[in-house]
């Protein structure tokens, strides 16, 4: 199989416009292995969940939301942690994208990462995105965790991820992610 073809969507937790989270997926475009290409989903468009509104059809943003998923040959998440889990507005896509029929999440291999002002950087927030996806059935690789703590501290005031050690871990990940589609291509 080609080393030219794996396309990851990357999913933000957060909507906020100096969104640390964003900005981290946004630093992976700089990382990325050869053939590998990174496009970000907008989740903001989504409505709240009500299945009422899913029995009349796929809002939109929905549709679309699911589509790309659909096509990504992997995910990376990029979530906050809020109260200790994760954003409502993530959960919320998650649950909209992961109704019947043919849920897309299923056997997709994924990442977590997640950027704080605090020093533990989202770990509890992944947990529970892990626990999520076991539902899902998502692939996740569990190696590295990437827990980017103190954030004000790893990115200038434009949103650019200036630590550099933070930058090897970031490519890191997404070299182990696109390695595990590439593996579970060749096992088919």
């Amino acid at each position: 199989m080609s080393q030219t073809d794996v396309k990851i969507l990357g999913i933000s937790g957060s909507l906020r416009a100096k969104s640390y989270n964003t900005a981290a997926l946004r630093a992976l475009h700089e990382l990325l292995p050869p053939g590998v290409s990174l496009t970000e989903a907008d989740i903001s468009e989504i409505p709240l969940y009500n299945d009422d509104v899913r029995e009349q059809g796929w809002p939109a943003a929905v549709e679309r939301f699911r589509k790309q998923i659909e096509q990504a040959d992997a995910l990376i998440f990029s979530t906050p942690e809020y109260n200790y889990s994760v954003p409502g507005v993530l959960k919320n896509a998650i649950d909209w994208a992961s109704r019947p029929p043919q849920q897309p999440f299923a056997g997709k291999p994924a990442a977590i990462m997640g950027a704080s002002p605090g020093v533990i950087g989202t770990a509890r927030a992944q947990y529970h995105l892990r626990q999520i996806g076991v539902f899902l059935d998502l692939q996740f690789i569990n190696k590295p965790e990437v827990m980017i703590g103190t954030a004000a501290d790893r990115f200038n005031a434009d949103g650019k991820l200036t630590h550099e050690p933070t930058r090897e871990f970031l490519k890191t990940m997404v070299t182990a992610l696109a390695d595990r589609v590439r593996f579970l291509r060749d096992r088919k």
